[in-house]
């Protein structure tokens, strides 16, 4: 009878630990339960150095949303990147998007640069003011050879 308890009590925990990771699991990937309601924005980067599908898109340093899709436009070669923001964050429609690192060590993510336009970007709109990643490799190469461009 002891033994059945013990057994009991164990998968019990090992249930809460499933689920626990499961939940962490969504929150990191950004899955959203179907209450939430979302909008995507693209934009056009020269670079996207750093920055993949499920990157951070951030405003005043705050998680806003993720990159969803990146792709190459043949015509322009620059990467026609989609983000998915949440419909409580409206973004001016004179806002600039930009890639921005963490530091030395740190990974890439978007941020977004607010405007100071009344109006907002319609969901599907594009963002015309982007600024790309800046490679650290190149301005150290730079640096060592002299470059002052």
């Amino acid at each position: 009878m002891a033994s059945a308890r013990v057994e009991t009590t164990v998968g019990g925990v090992v249930l809460a630990a499933a689920i626990g990771f499961a939940v962490y699991g969504a929150q990191i990937t950004g899955l959203r339960s179907a209450g939430d309601t979302t909008y995507d924005l693209t934009a056009s980067f020269r670079s996207l150095e750093g920055v993949n599908v499920g990157t951070d898109v951030r405003l005043a340093g705050v998680k806003i949303g993720s990159v969803t899709d990146i792709a190459l436009d043949p015509d322009t070669y620059r990467a026609v990147t989609t983000v998915t923001l949440g419909t409580q964050t409206q973004i001016p429609d004179d806002s600039a998007i930009i890639i921005s690192s963490e530091g030395l060590l740190g990974g890439n993510f978007v941020e977004v640069m607010p405007g100071g336009s009344p109006f907002y970007f319609e969901p599907g709109a594009e963002i015309t003011d982007t600024q790309g990643a800046v490679s650290l490799v190149q301005l150290l190469l730079r640096f060592v050879a002299g470059d002052a461009q």
